[in-house]
């Protein structure tokens, strides 16, 4: 199997696609009243720096989402009919006038319904907390202190009805979770998350707020199939496209810093390991939960088509998992080839 993953400097405002041309959006926007992006949304709205400047924090609020509402356009534009959209978001708390919580959750959310799109159930997980201090206000003393934001939204929408399949369809069933991962994923809350296997460190990762690569990575699992194509209209540090390599699925990434794109090419050749692991680990997770199981007196009831285990649903039988061979260069992005894993 062979994925292509395109790569673009430009804007989000304006994605370089066609119409009704991926499956599926996995992005993470610059956050809104965050002060580490203060200057690039003022760099595309005039009305930004002043509103800050005069301590105006709901006029700054609105002026840098209608920014993204611009690349929300884009996105109902490309997304095709069923399509789903992932946007992770965190809220901001800031001190401009007075201290206070800026819901930018829902005002995307807000954003996507009045683009048409219906809101499905979303998941909050849990960030790694850098520090037991986390009271913020006055501390021990009512009650002037504040809670500290340690989740973010990952908000989900479909782009009209749901997406249909011919009868049998051989990507679709290919690109089954198992059941147990089902149980895990389709919950409204993770805490498991930890960031361990994001690859690209440093000034970029700084300056990009990249996300770790399981989130992006689960999300391209629960909601696309082999053959879709995946999109980031914030591509960052490119966390969703090494995630849909690893998916075994096509990605498209936009990204305004011609230096994070060039930054991402020298980790291309940690992809294929980082596939085969992540990978490797499903199976063998998989066969640790069968023998659990079977010592319970509970064997899974159906054999796997391409794997030595048994599976608990019929949808699950013609799982299979790819690993990345090679990642190669290409004028406008890579083409990574795959092979099945083997038992």
């Amino acid at each position: 199997m062979r994925t292509r993953h395109t790569v673009t400097v430009g804007d989000a405002r304006s994605l370089p696609l066609p119409d009704d041309s991926v499956e599926l959006v996995v992005t993470s926007p610059p956050y809104p009243m965050v002060e580490m992006w203060d200057e690039a949304f003022g760099a595309l709205d005039d009305r930004v720096a002043p509103a800050l400047d005069r301590g105006d924090g709901d006029a700054a609020f609105d002026a840098m989402h209608d920014v993204l509402d611009d690349a929300w356009d884009e996105v109902a534009r490309v997304l095709v009919d069923g399509g789903i959209a992932c946007v992770n978001v965190g809220d901001a708390t800031r001190t401009l006038d007075s201290f206070e919580l800026y819901p930018n959750h829902e005002r995307v959310v807000r954003a996507f319904r009045e683009r048409g799109f219906d809101q499905l159930p979303g998941v909050l997980w849990r960030k790694p907390t850098n520090s037991a201090a986390k009271f913020m206000g006055s501390g021990t003393l009512p009650p002037n202190a504040y809670v500290t934001l340690e989740h973010e939204h990952v908000l989900v929408f479909r782009n009209g009805r749901r997406r249909s399949f011919p009868p049998g369809d051989d990507d679709r069933y290919g690109a089954a979770y198992f059941w147990e991962e089902r149980n895990e994923w389709f919950s409204d809350l993770w805490t498991d998350i930890r960031g361990k296997r994001q690859a690209l460190d440093g000034d970029a990762r700084e300056r990009s707020a990249a996300f770790p690569l399981e989130l992006p990575f689960r999300l391209i699992n629960m909601y696309s199939a082999y053959g879709d194509t995946v999109l980031d209209p914030f591509w960052g540090t490119g966390t969703t496209t090494t995630a849909a390599m690893v998916a075994g699925r096509h990605s498209v990434g936009v990204e305004r810093l011609p230096d994070l794109v060039d930054a991402f090419r020298e980790h291309t050749d940690e992809v294929p390991g980082l596939s085969t692991a992540i990978q490797s680990e499903r199976l063998d997770d998989h066969r640790a939960f069968v023998d659990a199981r079977r010592e319970d007196g509970d064997t899974p009831g159906y054999d796997a088509t391409y794997y030595d285990f048994p599976v608990v649903t019929k949808t699950e039988r013609d799982i299979r998992l790819y690993a990345v061979d090679d990642v190669e260069p290409t004028p406008d992005g890579y083409v990574a080839d795959h092979t099945r894993l083997e038992q």
